[in-house]
């Protein structure tokens, strides 16, 4: 195993920003991937999507997490899971500003964003529930640990319902942008086999990616002294979460802001069972190691998140600098977050 700490401050800094430029470059390329092959497996649009997008666009930070929990950092490794809630939220608001024709979240709403941003306050407040609780372990693990994949799983089969089922709609507007996912539209003749290769082939980048980051982060901290908290919520999340960004403006540019905004909120979902598969790797359970800044940054997500759902409900056409309320309040909401770990 390579001893990072030994290579020092400057190398790290480089080791740090090449793996977070192949996890940007990567992981678009994976994200693109999983979503063709999400049209074509039958899954189900929201389900497959979910899966197989939200999965490869944040396989880079649950390697970070897991390989820093395993080393005795469990403070960068929820850091690292915490602020890339909060830094995929702000992503959101800042793709919003590319979309020049309205404000993003009237033209992104839908019955199903809505239903997964409330998927994921509700696994976020269940992870925060825990950090609360006395220590408790059922063959060594949190029994939250075990409850947040049953609950990822059971709201993809809710969020399946609500798309299929129809019962209630987002009145569809002038900005609306209705998107129809058909596999036998697709525009991509590649084989089934090909694209599968591919999608492993980029998913190992950003998996490698992952790991450096999380190998340059540990000896980053170790150097500098520089709480692992603030260094994983900013930082480590911020780099691991480039994929959500590129993939968000890229989207909105092409005027797919469903894919946008789903993809983030969906993503952030998966983000939280990061917190899960770091308590299977660690001695003691990793809720324990939530510090009051762990638990502020995971409400300041949930806040974000909620106004962000309250904006697609409110359905503001245009605001200030061509942005909604939500994107305004957003920015201001990850400031603050960040500010309070400063102080």
């Amino acid at each position: 195993m390579i001893d990072f700490e030994s290579h020092g401050f400057t190398l790290n800094i480089v080791f740090f920003l090449a793996a977070a430029g192949v996890i940007t470059y990567a992981g678009v390329k994976v994200s693109t991937l999983a979503d063709e092959l999400a049209d074509r497996t039958g899954l189900g649009e929201v389900v497959a999507g979910a899966l197989f997008v939200g999965a490869s666009t944040s396989l880079p930070g649950a390697i970070t997490s897991v390989a820093t929990a395993w080393q005795g950092f469990p403070a960068l490794s929820i850091g690292n899971a915490l602020g890339g809630l909060t830094a995929q939220t702000l992503f959101i608001a800042v793709a919003d500003i590319f979309y020049r024709r309205a404000n993003l979240e009237h033209a992104a709403a839908t019955p199903v964003a809505l239903a997964q941003g409330l998927l994921l306050v509700a696994l976020l407040s269940t992870a925060l529930i825990a950090s609360t609780q006395p220590d408790f372990a059922v063959f060594g693990v949190h029994p939250v640990s075990y409850i947040l994949p049953a609950g990822y799983v059971a709201g993809l089969l809710l969020l399946r319902n609500v798309h299929q089922n129809d019962m209630w709609k987002a009145k569809v507007t002038d900005e609306t942008r209705e998107e129809i996912s058909d596999s036998s539209e697709s525009e991509d003749d590649r084989s089934n086999g090909k694209l599968w290769s591919l999608f492993a082939l980029y998913a190992a980048f950003t998996a490698a990616a992952g790991y450096v980051v999380g190998e340059a982060s540990i000896a980053l901290v170790s150097i500098t002294g520089v709480s692992q908290t603030l260094f994983g919520t900013t930082f480590t999340a911020i780099a691991n979460s480039l994929p959500e960004l590129v993939t968000a403006i890229a989207a909105v540019r092409i005027g797919a802001v469903g894919l946008a905004v789903g993809d983030i909120i969906g993503g952030n979902a998966f983000e939280i069972l990061f917190l899960s598969l770091a308590d299977f790797v660690t001695p003691q359970s990793i809720y324990l190691d939530m510090t009051p800044d762990d638990q502020s940054t995971g409400l300041f997500a949930m806040l974000m998140v909620i106004i962000v759902l309250l904006g697609m409900m409110k359905r503001e056409k245009s605001g200030a600098f061509n942005i909604g309320f939500e994107s305004v309040s957003v920015f201001a909401l990850y400031a603050l977050s960040v500010f309070v770990l400063f102080v």
